[in-house]
């Protein structure tokens, strides 16, 4: 589990396909290696992963299954992608974004990005099937950053994104056409499903 407050990003080192169903993702990770083994799970662009392999205290390795690659952005991915890391939430830390699973929902593109000096609002959109687990105000997690909805509108909803987080996130490279990875906050997806129980709406 997660909270979406990215660390910073690492850089991909190289990426190979070892077998019909799995590719090897590298990853120069020097910035984060001092606490991190074999076994442990980390958020990439808000995909959990498994470390694999951890080479000179500096690469780390994670497998890619064809179900991962499937259902996001890694489909594309290429050497020298700025991914942004976070690792995995420890009992007691400070909760600052919201519950992030890694699950990735679906895979969104930029549709239009307006920056400002205080800000830059980037506008996504959405499969209609998850359309109803947007709302205003609500949290999403893109690329693995915990965000909070501004506008909802029918087909697309946008977020705004501080200097912080542009400064510490791979936001400052994104582009209008750009794909990024989309978990839906597993709180709406309860309250969804609990409410249609109580009303006899599945």
């Amino acid at each position: 589990m997660f909270t979406g407050i990215i660390e910073g990003t690492a850089t991909v080192s190289s990426i190979q396909q070892y077998d019909s169903n799995a590719t090897k993702l590298k990853m120069d990770m020097i910035n984060y290696s001092s606490n991190m083994n074999i076994g442990q799970s980390v958020s990439l662009n808000g995909a959990c992963l498994s470390i694999t392999n951890i080479i000179k205290n500096r690469y780390h390795e994670f497998e890619l299954t064809k179900e991962t690659i499937s259902r996001t952005t890694f489909a594309n991915i290429k050497t020298g992608d700025k991914i942004n890391v976070e690792r995995s939430l420890k009992i007691g830390d400070r909760l600052d974004g919201h519950f992030v699973l890694g699950h990735v929902d679906c895979v969104s593109k930029v549709l239009k990005l307006q920056k400002m000096q205080s800000e830059t609002k980037i506008w996504f959109d959405i499969p209609q099937q998850l359309r109803k687990y947007i709302v205003s105000k609500g949290s999403i997690a893109i690329d693995g950053v915990s965000l909070t909805i501004v506008d909802d509108l029918v087909n697309e909803f946008s977020v705004c994104i501080i200097p912080q987080t542009l400064l510490n996130t791979n936001f400052n490279t994104k582009t209008i056409g750009d794909e990024v990875n989309v978990e839906i906050d597993i709180l709406a997806k309860h309250i969804h499903k609990n409410n249609n129980l109580f009303t006899g709406n599945y």
